[in-house]
């Protein structure tokens, strides 16, 4: 990512695999990121649908979700995953950064420091924790998963690889949930308490 080994996908893809992104957008600021839709573009419509799909996968409407999740299977380790996944995401966006991409001559300086897609990572873990919690909603939780992944891209908001970024995160935070369940451990500190 630093190195610049994947800067050539990412460029292609602001050039050309972006189509409902709207103007370059600098990074957002904290408020933007903790309020739901704060300072939200939703012009062109692409970014507006974009905006409402992925609203999931938004920290404070994720973190809430998740929880809902963990107290219908009775489990904290949902939440403890999120916790994990968020602090390691914003570790790696203070400590990483890509070269410049650019789109019509702009700077896209919303990118410099993208990587992993928090959105991607919250929205899979909102997804695996509700399926966790209701397992009927499994296959519409996937196309809902899907189609947050793919908006995110096309809308603009976030590079291939910030987005496979952001899976993977979520995919070991994930496992690491069901680890932690299968282990006992928390059951076990529970009851010594």
């Amino acid at each position: 990512m630093a190195s610049g080994a994947t800067t050539g996908l990412d460029q292609w893809a602001a050039d050309h695999a972006m189509p409902l992104a709207g103007r370059p957008l600098g990074p957002p600021t904290f408020l933007e990121s903790v309020v739901p839709l704060f300072h939200a573009p939703f012009h062109p419509a692409g970014t507006a649908v974009a905006q409402i799909v992925t609203l999931p996968g938004q920290v404070v409407v994720s973190l809430l979700l998740v929880a809902v999740a963990a107290w219908r299977i009775g489990k904290p380790t949902w939440p403890l995953a999120w916790i994990f996944a968020v602090v390691v995401e914003v570790v790696i966006r203070h400590v990483l950064s890509r070269p410049p991409l650019h789109r019509d001559g702009v700077q896209l300086a919303g990118f410099d420091m993208s990587w992993p897609s928090g959105h991607a990572l919250r929205c899979s873990l909102v997804a695996v924790a509700l399926a966790a919690a209701w397992p009927r909603l499994r296959v519409p939780l996937g196309i809902w998963l899907v189609a947050a992944v793919v908006l995110l891209e096309l809308a603009g908001f976030h590079t291939p690889t910030d987005v496979v970024g952001g899976l993977l995160l979520a995919a070991i935070a994930a496992i690491g949930a069901c680890e932690l369940d299968r282990s006992g451990l928390l059951r076990r500190a529970r009851t010594r308490s």
